[in-house]
């Protein structure tokens, strides 16, 4: 029988009841019903159930969900969804730069250059943001949906913890591995004796979609072009999540942003924070820009959180692009465009607070687990939000550093991997910069789904991408 991931809608009722909780809603009375029924719990870990369910079941499901989607949130107020009233609560909201300079500086934050203006990353600098994405990615991929504790027994069996390389099953004990499976899709491609090339992943392909996007349709792009872009270049079958379920509601002929919100459960997990990269790459020194072309593409599929994560991650890069400010610099700008009592802004004051406390950053995972993970899907983008935050403080802008925190956090180990190699890779400057180790096994290709990337290589990949960050 099969069992189509993420948009079941016996399964997306367990992740609604969830979602419900977290953003300040009172399932109680449906979620009885539910169980009074006979309805499962949400897949824990995967993106289905193992057996599918009545019919009757299904219905009850779909009827469901739309009641929850009508019960109000006493978190609306400070966690709002519309551009215009998530500026009016960042009262430190960046402004425009003059003739394109740097963010105004705060206490705190480097002295700007005295150049008036802010030129686009040498595209050897974005060779490194993109290389870096794709360490990253690849660093987390083999253990991706593994608990935080198997990913420390599989390092800590080849002596590769804290790692220091790639993830290997060489020297693994078979009933380890047996306990502990790598992720199905990925060994093959991503572990250290199989690497060849970058492979095929999500965290890539967003990112390629939306260098398309802007050599479409300019950064003026609309939600609408989004959309239109997924449906001309994304195939279906490589979406996932928030994504998935967007795409399936512009199928049905629901439009954007209702997209977002349409019996979609995961409209605050990670999926609008993995395309945010190239909004911060093309806009460099100007943080507000930079978030509010993500905001543009995130409301498609999220809301609240959600967008809030991808906006925090385009005006962090957008500010690293600049070249003259270290990460912590980047991350107080990134804070400055996520309304100030959200739930993120307090996830990702409390990983700065715990990066800064601790020498040991094991102690800062396990504290982020802690708080948590008793109550987040491994994939939503608070608590991937907070380790990233924590990984960047912690390393202080070191490249090998930071992937390697974000990887060994757990959570969604190759987006969290992935987007603090574009942070660190771009800071670094130059791919000379980022140790061959990495670089080399990726030979210079990375494969994709996407138009006619496939197998392009990241110099060119930086190329474009500084065509667009110089576009007028």
């Amino acid at each position: 029988m099969l069992r189509l991931t993420w948009v079941q809608p016996e399964d997306l009722l367990g992740h609604e009841l969830r979602q419900a909780r977290l953003d300040g809603r009172e399932p109680s009375a449906i979620e009885a019903r539910w169980r009074a029924a006979g309805g499962p719990d949400a897949p824990a870990r995967a993106g289905a159930s193992a057996h599918g369910v009545s019919r009757y079941l299904r219905l009850l499901a779909e009827d469901l969900l739309d009641e929850l989607a009508d019960l109000p949130s006493g978190l609306s107020h400070d966690e709002p969804t519309d551009l215009a009233r998530i500026k009016s609560l960042c009262t430190d909201w960046p402004s425009a730069p003059s003739q394109g300079g740097t963010p105004p500086a705060r206490a705190g934050d480097p002295t700007p250059t005295s150049a008036p203006a802010t030129p686009a990353p040498a595209p050897a600098a974005l060779e490194a943001a993109w290389l870096g994405r794709a360490i990253g990615c690849l660093l987390g991929k083999p253990v991706e949906k593994l608990p935080l504790d198997a990913i420390r027994a599989l390092a800590q069996a080849t002596g590769n913890w804290p790692l220091t390389t790639y993830f290997t099953a060489r020297g693994v004990p078979e009933d380890l591995l047996a306990a502990h499976p790598w992720n199905r899709r990925s060994a093959a491609t991503s572990l250290a004796e199989n690497i060849d090339g970058m492979p095929e992943d999500d965290d890539l392909d967003y990112p390629l979609l939306n260098l398309l996007l802007l050599r479409r349709h300019g950064k003026a792009f609309t939600t609408t072009d989004v959309a239109r872009l997924w449906l001309d270049e994304l195939p279906p079958g490589r979406t996932f999540t928030a994504e998935r379920v967007a795409y399936r509601n512009l199928l049905t002929g629901i439009e954007p942003p209702h997209t977002a919100r349409h019996r979609n459960p995961f409209r605050e997990w990670i999926g609008a924070s993995i395309r945010a990269d190239v909004h911060g790459w093309t806009n460099p020194g100007d943080p507000a820009a930079a978030a509010e072309q993500a905001h543009r593409d995130a409301v498609l599929t999220h809301t609240a959180n959600g967008v809030y994560a991808a906006m925090f991650t385009a005006a962090v890069i957008a500010t690293a692009a600049t070249g003259s400010h270290d990460v912590h610099a980047c991350l107080r700008t990134g804070r400055r465009v996520i309304p100030p009592r959200s739930r993120l802004a307090g996830a990702i004051d409390h990983a700065v607070r715990l990066a800064g406390s601790h020498e040991d950053f094991d102690d800062v995972v396990d504290e982020l687990h802690a708080r948590y993970t008793p109550a987040h899907h491994w994939v939503h983008a608070i608590p991937n939000t907070a380790l990233l935050t924590a990984a960047l403080t912690h390393a202080d802008g070191d490249f090998t550093g930071s992937i390697r925190r974000a990887v060994s956090g757990g959570l969604d180990t190759d987006s969290n991997g992935a987007t603090a190699g574009s942070v660190a890779g771009l800071l670094a400057g130059d791919p000379a910069a980022l140790p061959d180790h990495w670089r080399a096994p990726l030979k210079n290709r990375l494969a994709t789904t996407v138009a006619d990337f496939d197998g392009t290589g990241f110099d060119t990949l930086a190329h474009l991408t500084h065509l667009e960050a110089t576009r007028p």
